[in-house]
């Protein structure tokens, strides 16, 4: 540990606590879980539905594309509605109509203002009190209740068959014609989304909250933020100010400066060494990250689309083929997909580099790698098609076509496979890193973090195994976000931090015990919030108020250290100055620039715009999420895949220069398109949900009733200028790598 002893044993302790917060937190998940009734009941004794059927229908619902298709507890599309608060405000009133036509003789709307309150009373009463006999584990609901379940039952029956009645809904809400052709499947959906629809009027024992902490927003029953979600709001808040203060103070007198200047080296140190057999290899892996790129760019303007014409792409029925639960699914999946290749790439041309040499069949497991890549990738895409198109054969769906959530689509065989590889790909990094760590040459903290962050990436992926198709979707999401949250934004960032830092000090551009401190004590700062701060996508998922104060009061701290990063931005621009080879590095550098203002702007700002308790209890599920969506994953991890891909590109193909007009047409039109589509469409639309949100519910800030509004629609529509500006940027630099850089090895500016 030498002179970095503290900023190690730092490190240690906030993993220590941190991971220790998380599990006991987790513990406090599978115990508190909203239960599923072995059996719901009427009054008079029949039996609605088991738990059987409840897990049945969570089966059919994962088929049909899962949260590509609508959302549950607000995880999910942002196009159809949220199952959950769609069904909740459906049966509300339904059991509002039919209890106004038996105590009345009149239709709820054609009561006095004293009917109108007593009924709701009554309502409210009904919906949150909790019947479920814990010793049974009976639900019992009342027999007009019942009849209540059943009417909305056959709107979803209907909706997800062909009913030509509801052509018109489906179409709004982007849905093929027979979503789910099966009828006893279709009934076994309904029990799904009525049982989360329970969990989310029904009371936990002891409490005055639903199981959701009271999400969604239903004015009928009274589902609003909790005292304690207001609280834990004003400490998120007062959390974040207090950490920028305290980073603050520590940046301006805990920094280590260096004494002395650097002077970099006449050529780029990287480059005096010959290139190896096992780098030579990587420009397959970059024609692959730029294939899957402009793939998500392509379909995701298509996806786009379907908030417009739901089942037609400019007049052409294309949703009989290409659904919107698919072509979403690949959007989402190529991103993840490309993103991940480009690390595991940087990675694999780093390691030699470490070694000195390629390790004995370095090259083979290299190219093994490859296809095995490949065989996710096509394997993954074919089975998402097969399970959406209803043609998978029963109890195939969840291991080789769809498991139904977000970021994690891909069929469980095709997971184990990724898993498999990511393992690989460690044992090729740890055969080059182990023996340069055994070498005793001065302090090894840099590597060792490089080393320890590599391993992360390698294991962590593996924690989306620890559900299977029938688990409680609570439980679910804890270990989903552990991949989609912890892996990408925690430890992938830290690796992003470590290999950058390792680069720069190789090159000689900054030093080492600079570079060394700098990546430790960001390690710290990134963990710190980004553990426990999972749990701020859990605050609604059927979790307890331990769980929302963890994630609220640590993901502020998430916040804390992206303050700095323009200045990060600035001092990665500078070094294009240190030396004239650095000339040739200069778009590497400026995709590293644009991720630290994005990590500002798109982690930062539109993150903690939607992080705190009462924010996201209106915000979940709208358009304000895709805002930060795409912003963080593309802005912060998409700019940092293509800068390590142009990287790697720079020095696997010293022959070439990067074709000036190309790049700035490419970096620039990435940039503005990204902000066109973001200032111009999606937060707007976003905005105007959130206020339906907070004055209606969410079930109609997410209808179609709301959404299909004219000038909604038009927002929609301008949105395609982003998208156009954004795909001539993607366009221009996926030529640059492609086509002059790897097809014609000896092209010139």
């Amino acid at each position: 540990m030498g002179e970095y002893r503290k900023l190690w044993w730092t490190l240690i302790a906030v993993l220590t606590v941190t991971f220790a917060i998380l599990g006991i937190s987790g513990v406090e998940v599978y115990r508190k879980a909203p239960p599923i009734p072995e059996r719901v009941t009427t009054a008079s004794g029949e039996v609605l539905m088991t738990r059987d059927d409840i897990m049945a229908g969570q089966a059919a619902w994962q088929s049909t594309g899962g949260m590509q298709l609508g959302s549950i507890w607000g995880h999910g599309a942002y196009q159809a509605p949220d199952w959950s608060a769609d069904w909740l405000h459906r049966e509300l009133t339904a059991w509002l109509s039919l209890a106004a036509q038996e105590s009345y003789g009149k239709a709820f709307d054609a009561l006095d203002v004293a009917q109108k309150a007593a009924l709701t009373h009554r309502l409210k009463e009904e919906y949150r009190r909790n019947t479920l006999d814990p010793a049974t584990g009976v639900v019992t609901v009342s027999d007009l209740r019942a009849r209540a379940i059943d009417l909305t039952a056959d709107h979803y029956d209907r909706l997800y068959g062909n009913d030509p009645a509801l052509r018109e809904m489906r179409d709004n809400y982007a849905m093929k014609e027979a979503t789910l052709p099966d009828a006893a499947k279709r009934a076994a959906l309904t029990d799904f989304f009525f049982w989360t629809a329970w969990a989310a009027s029904t009371e936990r024992p002891g409490t005055v909250a639903t199981y959701t902490n009271n999400w969604p927003p239903e004015p009928l029953i009274g589902n609003q933020p909790t005292p304690e979600n207001i609280l834990w709001s004003l400490a998120c808040v007062v959390i974040l100010i207090a950490g920028v203060g305290a980073l603050i103070w520590g940046w301006a007198f805990l920094r280590r400066h260096d004494d002395t200047p650097l002077v970099a080296a006449d050529k780029d140190p990287l480059t005096l060494a010959a290139l190896t057999p096992s780098q030579r290899a990587l420009g397959k892996y970059l024609f692959v990250v730029l294939a899957l790129f402009i793939f998500q760019v392509f379909i995701g303007g298509f996806t786009a689309h379907y908030t417009i014409e739901g089942q037609s792409f400019y007049g052409v029925d294309v949703s009989q083929w290409f659904p919107y639960a698919l072509t979403r699914t690949w959007h989402v999946q190529s991103a993840v997909l490309w993103i991940a290749t480009a690390f595991l790439a940087a990675g694999l041309f780093l390691a030699p580099v470490i070694h000195g040499s390629d390790p004995k069949y370095q090259k083979l497991g290299v190219d093994l790698l490859f296809w095995a890549l490949i065989l996710v990738v096509v394997g993954s895409f074919v089975g998402n098609y097969l399970s959406i198109a209803q043609t998978m054969p029963d109890g195939l769906g969840f291991w080789l076509g769809h498991q139904g959530y977000e970021f994690l689509d891909l069929g469980r065989v095709w997971q184990l496979a990724l898993f498999a590889g990511l393992l690989f790909w460690l044992v090729l990094m740890l055969r080059c890193m182990l023996p340069a760590l055994r070498r005793h040459e001065g302090d090894k903290s840099l590597l060792a973090l490089l080393t320890v962050s590599t391993i992360a990436i390698g294991l962590f992926y593996g924690t989306g195994l620890f559900y299977g198709e029938r688990t409680h979707i609570t439980i679910m999401e804890y270990w989903r976000w552990w991949v989609v949250h912890l892996w990408v934004e925690g430890i992938f960032e830290v690796f992003a931090t470590a290999a950058i830092a390792f680069i720069f000090a190789s090159m000689g551009l900054v030093s080492k015990r600079i570079a060394t401190a700098a990546s430790l004590a960001s390690a710290s700062l990134f963990m710190v919030g980004g553990v426990p701060g999972t749990f701020h996508h859990l605050y609604f998922s059927g979790t307890t108020t331990p769980v929302m104060a963890v994630g609220a009061a640590f993901s502020a701290l998430e916040v804390v250290p992206l303050i700095v990063l323009g200045y990060e931005a600035w001092e990665h621009w500078s070094l294009r100055d240190r030396a004239p080879w650095m000339r040739a590095l200069r778009w590497p550098l400026m995709c590293f620039v644009a991720v630290a203002f994005w990590n500002m702007l798109g982690a930062g700002v539109f993150g903690f715009m939607i992080n705190t308790p009462v924010a996201l209890f209106y915000l979940q599920g709208l358009n304000t999420t895709a805002v930060h969506a795409h912003a963080a994953l593309f802005g912060v991890y998409g700019f940092l895949a293509l800068g390590f891909t142009l990287l790697v590109l720079r020095y696997i193909r010293p022959e070439i220069a990067f074709n000036e007009r190309l790049m700035r047409v490419g970096f620039w039109g990435l940039n503005a398109g990204l902000v066109l589509m973001i200032f111009t469409s999606l937060l707007p639309v976003g905005l105007f949900q959130f206020e339906a949100s907070v004055t209606t519910g969410m079930w109609y800030a997410r209808s179609d009733e709301f959404l299909q509004q004219g000038f909604l629609e038009t927002l929609r529509w301008i949105r395609t200028f982003g998208d156009v500006v954004f795909i001539v940027g993607a366009i221009a630099v996926a030529w640059q790598v492609v086509i002059l850089g790897l097809a014609r090895r000896g092209a010139r500016a």
